[in-house]
């Protein structure tokens, strides 16, 4: 074991009762927020500066399309029509959606009710526009929906997890590239 007397700056510390300590985990707390914070933005900026053109009409339409979750919904459907597993999937996912729409929209979104981000400032160029949701920004609904979809429908039909997740990833990213979620929100949906 090390001395605590020892001088040695990169020698472990035993831990020290201060009077301060209760300040000492909030501060903690609140400067990792803060490096979190810091770091999704720079990753939403990074996002923003890239040019992709030939990618800005594409996941505009997939953010379109997994608006109250429609492209889900109608997987589900020709999921239903494709025979009895299919169909037990395709209720799986439909009642994940309705459990994670839920969770993200009506409890995570109230309880933590972040800003949106500020497409302008970080220049998201007008092509990637959709329309700025009105709702809070964390978590992403439409993340939280795909992820959820995505997950029950592969579990009780393994073939479908990975084209699935795969369409689930699109549509979290698709919400960043248009400049409508920071990338934080996105990861807290597929949570």
């Amino acid at each position: 074991m090390t001395d605590p007397r020892t001088t040695n700056a990169d020698a472990p510390r035993p831990l020290q009762n201060t009077r301060d300590s209760a300040a000492g985990p909030g501060r903690l707390l609140g400067a990792v927020f803060g490096d979190l914070r810091a770091v999704d933005g720079a990753l939403y900026a990074a996002v923003a500066a890239t040019p992709t053109p030939t990618l800005d009409r594409t996941l505009r339409h997939l953010s379109h399309a997994a608006d109250h979750s429609k492209i889900s919904f109608a997987i589900a459907a020709a999921l239903a029509l494709a025979g009895k597993r299919p169909r037990k999937a395709a209720l799986a996912g439909v009642g994940a959606i309705a459990v994670a729409s839920a969770s993200a929209n009506l409890l995570g979104k109230r309880l933590v009710r972040r800003a949106r981000p500020d497409r302008e400032a970080a220049r998201v160029t007008v092509d990637r526009h959709v329309k700025m949701p009105t709702s809070a920004s964390f978590p992403s609904g439409h993340t939280a929906s795909a992820v959820a979809f995505a997950t029950a429908v592969g579990v009780v039909l393994p073939p479908a997890a990975v084209p699935l997740g795969a369409l689930a990833s699109a549509v979290g990213y698709s919400r960043v590239h248009t400049g409508v979620h920071y990338p934080g929100d996105v990861a807290a949906g597929a949570v």
